[in-house]
């Protein structure tokens, strides 16, 4: 049975690991079938798709989902024809109103000399009130840690799991489009903000990126900008066409990434990531979907590539990705459709640590 306690994590010896660090599991919440998701057929094809992506995960680590206990043969009976391990497959009776595991899932936090996991349960209001309900959702972190019999500390504020990047030396980097909007937590201070984000997670110092690109409807997450992939680089997004409503905003968060420094001294090794070409619907309440090749996801072994039909592109985020983690497998998923309803595959996992 999981234990609540007090807001500090940090304080009893627990921080967030980076992505990179060895993986238990990777969470998924599955797609429920209400008209809020997904326009026509396309809604019909997202329990296939999460079906694939969840065999992409099972050929290198455990695969635990959140789903209604009434959903569990047909998301076992998907991942069979998927090809899934399904061995490396557990469903877990964990109701939810959405998929983005990584805004509404519990973030675990690890003891650094014990090495044991806890959740640490931030608020969830998705996305500062966009889409109700979610309170089922908002429960998801709760539900994690009594399952798994896991302490379970309160974050203290609304918080989304895409808004957080971390490393291993107890940086951060989140954007201020996101953590500073009045429709998450108007009664807190940059500076509350930062000490909770301290307590909770074990953080040292927080890095601040303005805001995000078009079409998020995060207001400006995290991962779909910038992503640690070491402790001294960054790979981080860039678009070269002056048209494009994301030139200004990428080239300003780029400025801006070059003045942060390293723990060790000195600026960070940045790696620019091409945006893909925009990705439209017509008729789609987002104009212009929030396509990104750094809403990759880590596993043990492996990372797993958002592809959005766009053959050069695609090819070049892969072979980009390759040579940042060449003792890593890499493999692309087609995205395009997923990517609709405003993510990819960072926003609907969360990682687990070992």
């Amino acid at each position: 049975m999981a234990t609540s306690l007090p807001m500090n994590a940090a304080a009893m010896g627990f921080a967030m690991p980076p992505e990179w660090a060895p993986q238990q599991a990777i969470w998924l919440s599955w797609p429920v079938a209400d008209e809020r998701h997904w326009a026509g057929q396309k809604r019909d094809l997202m329990g296939r798709k999460f079906a694939e992506i969840a065999a992409a995960i099972s050929r290198f680590e455990t695969v635990r989902i959140n789903s209604a206990a009434d959903s569990h043969a047909t998301i076992r009976q998907l991942c069979a024809e998927a090809k899934a391990d399904l061995a490396q497959v557990e469903l877990f009776d964990h109701p939810n109103n959405d998929v983005w595991c990584r805004d509404h899932g519990p973030i675990f936090v690890k003891h650094g000399e014990t090495g044991e996991v806890a959740v640490v349960d931030w608020g969830f209001n998705a996305w500062g009130g966009k889409f109700p309900p979610w309170d089922l959702d908002d429960a998801i972190p709760r539900r994690v840690a009594e399952s798994l019999g896991m302490k379970r500390f309160e974050g203290g504020m609304i918080l989304e799991g895409g808004a957080i990047e971390i490393n291993s030396v107890g940086q951060l980097l989140t954007t201020e489009a996101v953590l500073l909007n009045p429709n998450r937590n108007p009664h807190l201070s940059r500076s509350d903000m930062e000490t909770l984000l301290r307590n909770g997670l074990g953080v040292k110092e927080i890095l601040w990126l303005k805001s995000g690109i078009e079409g998020d409807d995060t207001d400006g997450h995290i991962d779909d900008l910038v992503r640690f992939v070491s402790d001294e680089a960054m790979l981080a997004c860039v678009e070269k066409d002056r048209s494009s409503p994301n030139h200004v905003v990428l080239a300003h968060n780029f400025d801006t990434l070059r003045e942060f420094r390293k723990t060790t001294g000195g600026p960070f090794d940045l790696i620019e990531m091409p945006m893909p070409e925009a990705c439209e619907v017509p008729g789609w309440r987002l104009p212009v979907l929030p396509a990104s090749y750094v809403n990759y996801l880590l596993v043990n072994g492996g990372v797993i590539v958002p592809q959005f039909r766009q053959k050069k592109n695609d090819e070049r985020a892969l072979d980009i990705i390759r040579e940042i983690f060449p003792q890593r497998e890499v493999v692309g998923i087609d995205c395009l459709d997923l990517v609709e309803e405003g993510g990819t595959l960072h926003c609907i996992s969360q990682q687990q640590p070992a």
